[in-house]
């Protein structure tokens, strides 16, 4: 390694120290120099013909050129590499420095060695922006984030600013963008938002790179982040891991926080101007400037977004899956002791000896699921939101129940008027008297049911009877049947007391 070239204040000492006879090593502890320096300094200075003293004007930058000419030979020029393809052919799997540098010298066996290549890539590499320096493989890594700064649209009635959300996603390698804007940051706009992302650069990255979002990532942990189950979900559809950025590591994603700078400055700076009344319009606007944003070219780079897209990320992505992704929510439930799952505000069973235990429903506007262990044990359609409360299927029940499966309300007031308007009557005011109409199912088919043994006249007379001695039950109707009482009216009160005696006052005591 060359030695460092000594300040012109101390070559004139050293001169004058050597001029009175001192030694060089002297002179080097004398002047904090090495001996070789003070060697080397004497030695120029008699190879350029001077001595101490030195002649008059002569200052420091001619004595400087005196001792330390140019050199007469001429400079060989190696050609070198383009660093910026360089830099892009580093982003595909596999490729190293070394490889590049091979098929270099290939091309140009008069070229830098090894370790210059590498030095002058370095130096390169260090004059680009912090994110640019990060090597992203292609199709390795997404990042997503919402922008700081947000857009607004006008209530066309009320003139009111109403603040809508910029979703930002950027591909690691090529920087390729995507943005839109969206009502909220809520579940369903976050997964719609990457639904819409994955198609717009139609395919899927190995990994996808997540601010701490409440809406995809339940607990921000710097070892065991906890995901939403509807993100990881949506990520497993299209093949995709949830990497969600470490707390307070904004390095970890500093792609997309360029990405969201820059869509700040080419998306909302630009339409700082424009009135927008309605969501559609306004991401109209985003995409015509999302175009504009990936097919300029950079200056570092020399290459657009989108080139660098084809060239190098497109054929590194995952194919997106057949179908896009159905938004589906997840709930944490239990199984009550009716063997059913609220979402609300509506009931949905399950197989009867999972009661009490802890299940996973997962349901979308058109389903529900339910999942024991990650074992789905039943389907239901949705229930409508003028539909019944209950959804209840017949294999999920125990064998006791099963059998009044089929019976509804209205076949049994059916049933009941087929017997008599006693039998129906008697039905309704049971039916009435329940807090709610299925508790009193099974007393009303056991009271239609009796027709089959004692015949609908009996049964008919019977609930007369049951309703004129005020006992509406299935247990006093079959009383009254078995003790012949149905062929028997109920015996009318006399006019006067029941019993005449002097302990009983009469109504007269009392006035």
């Amino acid at each position: 390694m060359p030695q460092e070239r000594l300040p012109m204040r101390k070559i004139r000492e050293v001169l004058r120290l050597g001029a009175e006879g001192m030694s060089k090593r002297r002179i080097a502890a004398s002047l904090g120099i090495s001996a070789t320096a003070a060697v080397e300094c004497l030695h120029r200075a008699r190879r350029a013909g001077l001595s101490w003293p030195l002649p008059e004007g002569l200052d420091d930058a001619v004595l400087e050129l005196r001792l330390y000419p140019p050199a007469t030979s001429e400079k060989v020029e190696r050609p070198l590499p383009d660093w910026s393809r360089i830099h892009r052919e580093l982003k595909r799997a596999g490729v190293t420095l070394l490889l590049l540098w091979e098929e270099y010298r290939e091309q140009h066996p008069d070229g830098v060695g090894y370790s210059w290549f590498c030095e002058i890539y370095q130096a390169w590499k260090g004059r680009l922006t912090p994110t640019m320096r990060q090597t992203h493989i292609a199709g390795e890594r997404m990042f997503v984030d919402y922008s700081g700064k947000k857009p607004h649209l006008v209530n066309p009635t009320t003139g009111e600013l109403i603040p809508v959300e910029l979703f930002v996603a950027v591909l690691g390698a090529s920087n390729l963008t995507y943005a839109e804007a969206t009502w909220s940051q809520s579940l369903a706009d976050w997964i719609g938002s990457h639904k819409r992302a994955f198609a717009f650069f139609d395919g899927v990255a190995a990994l996808t790179v997540s601010d701490n979002l409440k809406a995809g990532i339940i607990k921000a942990c710097f070892y065991e982040p906890e995901v939403n189950r509807t993100y990881e979900d949506m990520a497993k559809h299209y093949g995709t891991a949830i990497l969600p950025a470490r707390p307070n590591k904004p390095r970890d994603k500093a792609k997309v926080e360029v990405g969201v700078q820059i869509a700040t400055r080419w998306i909302i700076a630009k339409l700082r101007n424009r009135t927008f009344f309605s969501l559609s319009e306004l991401n109209e606007a985003i995409r015509a400037l999302v175009v504009q944003l990936n097919d300029r070219v950079t200056r570092h780079l020399g290459a657009s977004r989108r080139a660098l897209f084809e060239e190098i990320e497109r054929a590194a992505l995952k194919p997106l899956p057949p179908e896009p992704y159905v938004f589906a929510q997840w709930k944490q439930c239990r199984a009550g002791i009716d063997y059913h799952v609220e979402i609300k505000p509506y009931f949905y069973s399950v197989p009867y000896t999972l009661m009490r235990e802890k299940l996973w429903a997962r349901y979308t506007e058109t389903t529900v699921e339910v999942f024991h262990r990650d074992n789905r044990v039943a389907t239901h359609p949705r229930i409508p939101p003028d539909g019944r409360k209950h959804s209840t299927l017949p294999e999920h029940m125990p064998s006791s129940h099963r059998r009044f499966a089929d019976w509804t309300l209205e076949r049994i007031k059916r049933e009941a008027a087929a017997i008599g308007p006693s039998t129906s009557a008697l039905v309704d005011i049971i039916m009435r008297e329940r807090p709610h109409p299925e508790q009193g199912f099974r007393s009303c088919i056991g009271i239609t049911r009796l027709a089959e043994r004692y015949g609908r006249q009996r049964v008919e007379a019977a609930c007369g009877r049951a309703l004129e001695i005020r006992s509406r039950s299935l247990k006093s109707v079959k009383s009254i049947l078995q003790n012949h009482l149905d062929r028997k009216r109920p015996e009318q009160a006399a006019d006067g007391p029941a019993i005449l005696h002097n302990n009983i006052r009469g109504p007269g005591y009392y006035h």
